[in-house]
């Protein structure tokens, strides 16, 4: 949208610039590095049935996500403003572009981040204690959903409280300032990236626990050939974007960093860098130590590494995960709430998530906002649903950002950059067709997966479709606020761009 739909004065509290370069890179390492190192290794096993090509997939996602931010970074530094890729996308496409990304946000991105993180977080804690679980009749009390599919809302009962339980104090630690949440931030992150290296270094220095052999030994069960093979990288990497995904959530609070300017373009690419290395180490720690099969059953595949090198090994590392993923869904909360708090303030959503807390200075409803619709998100499916419904939607906005800096170079050559892409155009090229052809990979998997399963009389979910359905639900929501907007201001918000 035009700059000038905004109000001309808005004397409403504002959000402050407190965190320096340091906090920057924890957020976006930490913010990172969550549940899906630990989580999804096993899921992608089963699908590639390869260590080397499990190997290569880590690595190409990790290549990506250096291009993709590394795109990212020049947008940062030219609009260093709270709400992120919002921003960029409004100036390069208009508001009906920005909206609907923010809305994405909001409807499965970032809430189904933080859902599916506290997810991980709980299911790791059974390791140490026993949840309570709902009776068996609302364990099996479904709700179908025409075209979309099947949702549990009482299966894994017990987990969800207590996912439930961390994304509301969490929530309320943001609230009350983007400092304490930055402190926060920057323990968790410290702590789960010691504790990454820790087993790797633990796994080496012991004795006897894994084999070169299983670093080139294929399964023998799952061996995926032709189109199946690509269909299988393409569901593998879904997971490894999942674990990779994040790296871009810096920029929704570039209005509260003191150098913004500097800070943005360095603290994405040095953080990126930080997690592609350790994820590298780390998965090539599960490849030496389990066999490709083994790892395949593994739902909690850092754990049984961790128990072959010491008794109590799983708990130390439930612990691990649990620290990781708690950092990571602090991370998100704390960061994407700016953005419905800036679409607050451009009239896009409802004047209240634009207010920031007179005392505190945190965009106080907007996390409340998010904070509820989380906890819905969280008892809708299960985790592989969040991850992979909100992996497929994130990517068309990824590759939408990146065409953001064509459009950009072409209309405002001559606008400020203080960083430049290096290799461009070559590099946003790269991502943006990866970016295309692997949702075209998610979606022709997914569609097969899904009549598998209906085939196989098993509660079926299409959970691209679901993603695309939360998604343009806030087009009516986008045409009321510009009609909304117009009629207060006919000289500025009658227009759709």
């Amino acid at each position: 949208m035009s700059e000038s739909i905004r109000p001309e004065s808005d004397r409403r509290a504002a959000l402050l610039p407190t965190l320096g370069f340091f906090s920057a890179t924890m957020l976006v390492a930490g913010g990172v590095i969550g549940s899906g190192i630990f989580r999804k290794p096993g899921v992608m096993a089963a699908e590639v049935g390869s260590p080397e090509v499990l190997l290569g997939v880590w690595l190409v996602a990790g290549v990506i996500s250096i291009f993709g931010a590394l795109t990212n970074a020049e947008l940062a530094g030219m609009m260093p403003k709270t709400g992120g890729q919002y921003v960029y996308l409004r100036r390069a496409f208009g508001p009906f572009v920005a909206f609907i990304y923010g809305w994405a946000l909001l409807a499965v991105i970032q809430s189904g981040s933080i859902a599916a993180l506290t997810y991980v977080f709980a299911e790791y804690s059974t390791r140490l204690i026993l949840l309570p679980e709902a009776s068996p009749e609302l364990v099996a009390w479904v709700l179908h959903v025409p075209v979309i599919g099947d949702i549990a809302p009482f299966r894994e009962f017990g987990i969800k409280g207590l996912a439930a339980t961390i994304i509301i104090g969490l929530t309320i630690v943001n609230y009350l300032g983007v400092r304490f949440g930055g402190v926060v931030q920057n323990v968790f992150s410290v702590a789960k990236m010691g504790a990454m290296v820790g087993l790797a270094a633990a796994v080496l220095l012991a004795p006897g626990v894994g084999s070169v052999a299983n670093l080139t030994t294929d399964s023998v069960l799952v061996h995926p050939t032709g189109f199946a093979w690509w269909a299988a990288v393409a569901a593998a990497l879904q997971g490894a974007f999942w674990a990779y995904d994040g790296w871009h959530k810096i920029t929704y609070i570039g209005g509260e960093l003191k150098s913004p300017q500097r800070d943005l373009p360095r603290s994405l690419i040095l953080g990126i860098l930080i997690v592609t290395a350790l994820y590298l180490l780390l998965s090539a720690i599960y490849a030496y130590v389990l066999p490709i099969d083994e790892m395949a059953r593994s739902k909690l595949v850092a754990a049984d590494v961790a128990e072959r090198v010491f008794t109590g090994g799983g708990r130390w590392i439930a612990v691990a995960v649990m620290l990781s993923t708690f950092g990571a869904a602090n991370a998100v909360i704390l960061t994407s709430a700016r953005v419905y708090f800036s679409m607050s303030r451009d009239q896009l959503l409802p004047a209240s998530l634009g207010n920031a807390h007179e005392r505190f200075h945190t965009p106080s409803a907007s996390l409340v906002l998010q904070g509820f619709w989380s906890v819905l998100l969280l008892f809708s499916g299960t985790f592989d649903t969040l991850t992979d419904t909100l992996i497929f939607v994130s990517w068309f906005f990824y590759v939408a950002n990146a065409g953001a800096v064509f459009v950009l170079r072409r209309r405002e050559p001559d606008a400020p950059r203080p960083f430049r892409v290096p290799g461009y155009p070559v590099v946003p090229i790269i991502f943006v067709a990866f970016g295309l052809v692997y949702l075209v990979l998610t979606l022709a998997n997914d569609i097969s997966a899904y009549r598998q399963a209906v085939a196989a009389g098993r509660p079926a979910l299409l959970n691209t479709i679901l993603g695309l359905a939360l998604v343009f639900s806030g087009t009516p929501v986008y045409w009321y606020y510009r009609w909304k907007s117009g009629a207060k201001n006919p000289s500025t918000g009658a227009s759709p761009s």
